[in-house]
């Protein structure tokens, strides 16, 4: 809880139990909004009574007023198994056949082509009215993620703001003095302890003469101030601090700081890979790295793996986790439209504060972590993403130490191994591989993994991080 008191005698740890409590509600309410949508549907296959609509217009616009077969009749009694076999015959092929109806039908009905053409219409018609509602449980099961999710993400944040110690009257006197001796004014200050060494910082800063300063000759002032390690501008904060006051908004760095390297060939033939990355560190101290493998390759697969990793790197840059963003991004992908393009999806999350790893793979290859016991293999998904709702990531998690190197590659890389056990080829490669920068290890992964043949057979990307403590 806060334990600072405003200027206006309210109690902050008030004002965030308040907070957190309604957010707290409101979680609730769409979590109870998600289970009002539960209840099961029947929509995966034809039921009797579909078949029983058709039976009944097929005799209605053929029989008349025949009655030498009563199929209808015979079909319609609740101990018949006659329109079980029907529908599931007319799944299969497709169409009820001739040899599918019974023998007195076969043998007494004069119109028998007429009436099997009309059979197959309706139940044609059955099976389109089936599509849309399948298609409607999808979307409303991905519209009932979306609560659930959100859910999650509030009660998250609801947690995070009880566990929020505000720390701002330990330090105001002399972050105001240190600001003041570069020209500068505080105007308004929160500083937030998060635990496991997570602070960030919110100043109303002005300057007190006509020069301008950096947002990051800010943070540099603050840290200063403080002493006790670095603080950062946040990547959605002001840029700059001038005469008109503007608040800006400054996160401590965290105990570890990575590298990246990357190395990439596209498949022999085609300009354009379909496989996309990027990183970047979230607002909580979150290092990212993630790896997205479009289906096939070419710039049709480069699109979609890159819309993959766009809308992820958005919603967890939002604040969204890395578990969350994934399934929101396939429930997207599920209801943009009917044309399904799966990719597989590989992310690594790394708390700069305490260098746990937490990876999600959806439909991804193994990666690799190299440290100093050896190298450890993260096992993949097999749900590509985009393809089914609802989807679980397959979570993984280790705790980093200094100088550990974390290695992701597409399938491409993986699949030019030789042999059956890729990935212990891989892996005995990896163990052999003397530690080096990220960028020099991602071009021997990518030149090991093309020495097994001419060409590129797949798209190929390796990513590779290194780990490291920061100097106390």
């Amino acid at each position: 809880m806060f334990h600072k008191r405003s200027r206006k005698g309210l109690d902050m740890a008030d004002v965030n139990g308040y907070t957190a409590a309604r957010l707290g509600d409101m979680a609730s309410s769409l979590k109870r909004l998600a289970q009002s949508f539960t209840e099961e549907m029947d929509g995966q296959h034809l039921t009797r009574e579909d078949g029983a609509a058709a039976l009944q217009t097929a005799a209605a616009m053929v029989c008349g007023g025949c009655s030498r077969c009563s199929l209808y009749q015979d079909a319609a009694q609740e101990d018949s198994y006659y329109l079980y076999y029907l529908l599931r015959a007319f799944e299969m092929n497709g169409a009820v056949r001739l040899e599918d109806m019974p023998l007195l039908f076969r043998q007494a009905c004069y119109h028998k082509e007429k009436y099997l053409s009309q059979l197959n219409k309706s139940l044609g018609r059955a099976t389109m009215n089936l599509s849309w509602k399948n298609r409607f449980l999808e979307s409303r099961d991905a519209v009932i993620v979306q609560f659930r999710e959100l859910a999650y993400i509030i009660e998250e944040f609801s947690r995070q703001m009880e566990q929020a110690v505000d720390i701002t009257g330990e330090w105001e006197l002399a972050v105001r003095a240190a600001f003041r001796r570069h020209r500068m004014a505080v105007e308004k200050m929160l500083i937030l302890d998060y635990g496991n060494r997570q602070e960030e910082a919110y100043l109303t800063l002005r300057t007190t003469n006509n020069a301008c300063f950096t947002a990051r000759e800010a943070a540099g002032v603050l840290s200063q101030a403080m002493g006790r390690g670095k603080w950062n501008p946040a990547r959605d904060t002001k840029a700059i601090v001038t005469r008109q006051p503007g608040t800006l908004r400054f996160a401590k760095e965290g105990k570890y700081q990575m590298l990246y390297g990357i190395a990439k060939m596209p498949k022999a033939g085609e300009e354009v890979s379909g496989d996309n990355y990027t990183f970047f560190k979230s607002l909580d101290g979150q290092a990212i790295m993630s790896l997205a493998d479009g289906m096939g390759s070419g710039e049709a697969a480069s699109r979609e793996s890159m819309k993959v990793i766009e809308l992820t790197e958005q919603l967890v840059e939002a604040g969204f986790s890395a578990r969350s963003s994934l399934k929101l991004v396939n429930t997207v992908l599920l209801l943009a439209g009917k044309e399904q393009h799966p990719a597989a999806v590989d992310i690594i999350c790394i708390d700069l504060h305490t260098g746990v790893l937490e990876a999600m793979k959806l439909g991804a290859v193994a990666s690799f972590v190299v440290g100093k016991d050896g190298v450890e293999l993260l096992e993949a998904g097999d749900v590509p993403i985009g393809i089914l709702n609802p989807i679980e990531p397959v979570l993984l998690s280790k705790k980093l130490w200094d100088d550990d190197r974390i290695i992701m590659v597409s399938d491409g890389v993986l699949e030019a191994m030789p042999g059956e056990e890729k990935e212990m080829v891989m892996k005995d490669f990896l163990a052999s591989l003397p530690p080096g920068r990220p960028k020099d290890m991602a071009e021997q992964i990518l030149g090991f993994a093309l020495s097994f043949g001419e060409d590129a057979r797949d798209d190929m990307t390796v990513l590779v991080a290194g780990v490291w403590e920061r100097e106390p």
